[in-house]
Parts: C-alpha cells; structure tokens; sequence
C-alpha cells in the first residue's frame, strides 16, 4: 500500500504513511456522522411507540453529548491529519526535489524546457499539496466509510439496501472512466500555461529589442493569443471533469427515489416495518452527501495524474554519482578519446585526446559549434562523456561526486551570474565560510576594489538582480574574485573577456594572470590576445581535435589556427567608411 501511494502521489515513505493515517481519520469522521442518525432512529421509534421520552432524557441527553464529543474528536483528528501532516509533507516534497535537481546531471536541464520545469517545481507541487489535504484522504476515506456502511445495511435489510446503494457503483463508475478525457484535457492545459509562461518571460527578457526594433505590438499580439488559449483551455478542462461529475451527481439523487418506492411498495405488502423504512430514509439521505463530495474529489484526483507524472519524470531521472573521496596524482586533465552527444545520432564530440597540464595554460580555440564549451563542460562533469574517458590527475571524473569534483575547480563564466544581495555575500558564494577580510582580499586580487570603493555601502551595497547596478567589466571581475576566493587547482575560463571593452579587458585579464598561477588552466578563447600567453593551444573543428601545439608552433605551422589567428589580424585592420569614402 505504501509503495502504491508513493507512486501514484510521488509521496515520501513517511508521507505514504501519513495518508494512510489521514485516510482513516476521514473514515472515522464520516462514521462518526452516523451516531446521531441512530440516535434519531431511536429517539423516533420511542416517540412513535408513546415510551415516556421524560424518563429517558437523560439518556438522550447523554447520546447527544457522547455524539458532540465523537464527532468533535474525529474532526480534530481529520483536520490535524489532513491539513498538518500534509503541509510538512509539501515542505519534504520541495526539499527533495531541490536535492534532486541538485544531483542531475545538466544535459537532464538541457532536455527540459525550463519554464515546464519550473512550472512542474512550482504548480504541479502546489496542486499536489492541494489535493493531499483537501481531496484524496477524503475520497479514499469516503469510499471506505460508505463501504462499511452499504455492507451493514444488507445485514440489516438487503432489498432496501439494494435499493439504496445501487447508484453509488454506477455513479463510481462513469467518474472513473473519464480519467483518460480528463488528462487529455489536464495536458493541453498545462501546456498552454507553459507557453504563456515562456512567452512572458521572454517578454521581460527582451523588452529592450522590442522596443528598439518597435516589434512590442506584435509580440503582445502573440502573448494575448496564449493568454486566451490558457482561459479556453482552463475551461474545457473544468468542463471535462463537470460533465461526468455532475452526470454522476443527478444518478445518486435517484436512490432517495428508489428508496422511498422500494420502501412504500414493501410498506404496503407488510415486508418492511415503519421504523426501518424511516431508518433507510436517514441513512440514504447521510450516505449521498458524503459521496457527492466524493465524485468532486475523484474527478480532481483523476486529472491530478499529469501533475503527479511530471512530477516522477524529475524524481526519477537519472543522477550523477560517485565517490566523495577524490584523490588524484596531481591536477593534469586528460581527455582519451572522449566522444559526447547531446541528442542521440548527433555527435558533438568525436574521438577528442589531448592533455591540459599542471601549471600551464590550454587553450582551446575553433569555429563557433566546434566543442570548445562541451570540453570544459565535461572536464568539470557538468555532462557525462559517451565515449572514452577524462581523466584528472589519473583518476576518471565519472567515478567522482559531481560536488566534490568541483571543489577542485574555479570556474568564469561569460555570463556571469549575480545574486540580489551585497557585494560581500556574492564574492562569498566562492567559499561559504571565507571572512569578511578574505573576501576582500579576493576582491583586491581581482582588482574590484576600486569600483566597491565608489558604491554607496561599499561591500554592504546590494547590487540588484543579477548585478543590474554593475557594468559588464564589474561584474566579470566579481566573477574573478569569487575564483580567487575559492583557490582551486583547476582554472576553467569560459570567454571570460569576450564581451568586455579594452580597457576592462585589461584590467580582467591582469586579475586572471594573478588567479592562475601554478595551476592547471583551460581558457576558451577566440582573442588572439588571449591565446598568445597560453603555453599550448588545442584547436577544435567539427567535434574533433584538429591540431595541438605551442601558439608559435601552430602559426608556423600554416593550419586553421593560423587560418584564423589571419583572419583576425584582417579584421582588426578593417576600417568603417562612409558613402562619400565608397
């Protein structure tokens, strides 16, 4: 039971648990309900016969007051079951799903859409969270508590029971075969709020060119379009459950009908007494209204499916593991062989060996789409190679846990990533526990202390989202010094100056020649300035090494290397003129 629920609910092994306890709390509850029917039951049959009701108030009194404090008790139990357990359980759910993104490899990122995933992180845990307090304990419970009861009244009567309980299973029934319509409706609805959410977040993304280019109409235009396809489709989805729901409904309303013809027939042909017949009357009328409620929530735990699928795709996807212990002969980085794709058939990497030395600077240079960024990528284990192996320091990195294996690593991205807070806790996210003054002297490494100095707060400043305060060249350098901080033996530098002018090229460049020495280096570049101080240069085309060499070597050497190192020097020379000057 408990692996079912799991499953089916993408619920923790306590969480399984803790339904199952709420299930039957919703059962207790609803049988709780029927005390006072039977109180009724007496108390009429007593009226009715012309007992001295005064001498037995005491005892219905009492009945009254047990019945409070049962239905009282049962409640607080339900609600603290339901309610209680659940909200810790969503809290659970969030870390656990946090921790898991956090194990996945990126090619797991790169296959997803990342406003489906974020939309399968955020709404579909939030309906989860929804439909474990307010609608799956209360079905199972429901169907539990009517169960016991339908069975108790064939003791009791069984052609009147019949009568009773006959739409209950039909009305069951036609809600349970819906499940299909209702996911069909469920995924084109969730797809549609996805792409809206896409298309406003690229909206905000690139505002600016659309102002600029004068295109924000038509792109509105567009977004209008989805806006309206999430309403047509949140209503054909709601209409889908309704339909069947309420079909389902109108069927149960029927057995008052054939409870009452069933018992007046019986009535008059002396099979049935009058007490029992009010009794089946009381019964029937508390065993639909539960069950009202119940096909509401078996139609919301139907299209509940979708989200719970999403939800076990992130669960279980495959995790990068390894070994915590990482100790290697020295930091050389070899890749022997290495083969990567990131879609199957469409090779990206094909038969790449080369080895980037302790204490020397790589290079890798080529055309745009050559593997530059896949290499270093699977240096550091951001992917898994298909082929052949990488090795650091003679020790493969797939049997490394991605986290220790970075700890090795310092890594400068050319988009960097900033975080809204001050400058002193985003040079921190290079080493958690670094102080105060090792962060600045991080910052003085990486020649950041200048433009702090000028900011309002200085490293107390808050910088804004993704450091909107900053220049490029600021926050390249904040970037550095979250590098220096770290002081890790393997220095991968991605474009780390390719969007920076000269004079911040400088000073970037100046902090990159202090943060590597003595380490093992791997820069992507396409500056030949750049590449010039590298101590070997391995030149990517077409997902294969095509030459590797000393700078000097390769230009000697007359391949694409020089081909380029041509065409760069061509490109500098290039001067802009104006009509007059054609």
């Amino acid at each position: 039971m408990i692996s079912i629920l799991k499953e089916k609910f993408a619920l923790s092994d306590k969480g399984a648990k803790d339904m199952i306890i709420a299930i039957l709390s919703v059962v207790a509850s609803n049988l709780a309900l029927m005390f006072p029917v039977g109180l009724l039951y007496n108390f009429t049959g007593d009226w009715i016969q012309g007992a001295a009701l005064v001498d037995k108030a005491p005892l219905y009194i009492s009945g009254i007051l047990l019945c409070l404090v049962l239905i009282m008790l049962t409640t607080i139990w339900q609600y603290n079951t339901t309610f209680f357990t659940t909200y810790a359980e969503s809290g659970t759910r969030r870390v656990n799903l946090a921790e898991k993104l956090r194990k996945l490899p990126l090619s797991f990122f790169g296959k997803r859409d990342l406003a489906d995933l974020t939309n399968a992180i955020m709404t579909d845990a939030e309906a989860l969270e929804h439909a474990s307090s307010h609608q799956i304990p209360q079905y199972y419970g429901s169907i539990i508590s009517t169960m016991i009861i339908s069975v108790s009244l064939f003791f009791f009567h069984p052609q009147m029971a019949l009568a009773a309980v006959w739409p209950i299973p039909v009305s069951l029934f036609i809600v349970i075969t819906s499940k299909r319509m209702q996911n069909f409706f469920t995924r084109k609805q969730v797809k549609a709020k996805v792409e809206l959410n896409e298309g406003v977040q690229e909206f905000i993304e690139v505002s600016r060119d659309l102002k600029s280019n004068n295109a924000e109409k038509a792109f509105l235009s567009e977004l209008n379009e989805k806006i309206n396809e999430v309403e047509k489709r949140s209503i054909f989805s709601e209409l889908g459950v309704a339909m069947f729901v309420v079909t389902s409904q109108m069927i149960l309303k029927f057995g008052i009908a054939t409870v009452a013809l069933t018992g007046s027939e019986l009535l008059l042909e002396g099979n049935l007494g009058l007490m029992q017949f009010f009794c089946f009357l009381l019964v029937a009328s508390r065993l639909y209204e539960p069950m009202s409620g119940t096909l509401i929530n078996l139609g919301a735990v139907n299209a509940l499916q979708v989200n719970v699928d999403r939800m076990n795709t992130i669960n279980e996807a495959e995790e990068q593991i390894g070994s915590s212990s990482f100790n290697p002969g020295g930091y050389d980085i070899t890749f022997d062989h290495a083969g990567f794709s990131y879609e199957d058939g469409k090779d990206v990497l094909q038969n790449v060996s080369f080895t980037a030395k302790q204490g020397e600077v790589t290079a890798l240079v080529g055309p745009s789409g050559g593997g530059k960024t896949t290499v270093s990528r699977l240096a550091a284990r951001f992917w898994d190679a298909d082929q052949g192996r990488i090795l650091i320091g003679g020790v493969d990195v797939k049997d490394i846990d991605p986290e220790t294996l970075l700890s090795s690593f310092s890594i400068v991205f050319q988009d960097v990533v900033l975080f809204n807070n001050t400058v002193m806790e985003n040079i921190r996210v290079g080493r958690k526990d670094a102080t105060d003054e090792e962060v600045r002297e991080a910052a003085r490494l990486a020649n950041c202390d200048e433009f702090i100095e000028s900011l309002p707060n200085g490293f107390d400043t808050n910088i804004g989202e993704n450091g909107s305060d900053l220049s490029g060249g600021e926050r390249q350098r904040i970037s550095i010094a979250r590098a220096f901080l770290k002081d890790a033996p393997i220095i991968l530098l991605d474009e780390a100056t390719a969007s920076l002018d000269v004079e911040n090229e400088s000073r970037v460049q100046s902090a990159i020649s202090r943060l590597i020495k003595d380490k093992t280096v791997l820069i992507i570049a396409h500056r030949m300035r750049t590449v010039a101080g590298a101590d070997k240069v391995v030149v990517l085309s077409d997902g294969t090494v095509s030459e590797q060499d000393s700078p000097e070597k390769l230009l000697k050497a007359g391949g694409l290397f020089a081909h380029m190192a041509r065409l760069q020097t061509e490109s500098r020379n290039w001067v802009l003129t104006g009509a007059s000057g054609a």
